[in-house]
């Protein structure tokens, strides 16, 4: 079965880093875009990165293009999320998804960031 496993969330200070992984089994990682997406406290869903399926295409949310970056290694079935200077805005429980912002049906549990001095 799809499994999805996020990690690499914690506190941070603003202005620092963490890079997220998500760990994918039970598909053909490599045939599929994935994509970031976020939910704050009490806020809805918010999209934030999409990668294509070899990762030659990247793609950002105004929110955070120029702070995140996307990757991902079909070797070993993780994509990433490098997340620099980062702000308070930016806590969230940050979730993996299979697919990209228009069309995912598999998602993981979330890994809570929180940005805060």
């Amino acid at each position: 079965q799809v499994q999805l496993v996020e990690s690499g969330g914690g506190l941070v200070q603003p202005g620092g880093s963490l890079r997220l992984s998500c760990a994918a089994s039970g598909f053909t990682f490599s045939s599929y875009a994935m994509s970031w997406v976020r939910q704050a406290p009490g806020k809805g869903l918010e999209w934030v990165s999409d990668i294509s399926s070899g990762g030659g295409s990247t793609y950002y949310a105004d929110s955070v293009n120029g702070r995140f970056t996307i990757s991902r290694d079909n070797a070993k079935n993780t994509v990433y999320l490098q997340m620099n200077s980062l702000k308070p805005d930016d806590t969230a429980v940050y979730y993996c998804r299979k697919g990209n912002r228009w069309a995912s049906d598999y998602w993981g549990k979330g890994t809570q960031v929180t940005v805060s001095s």
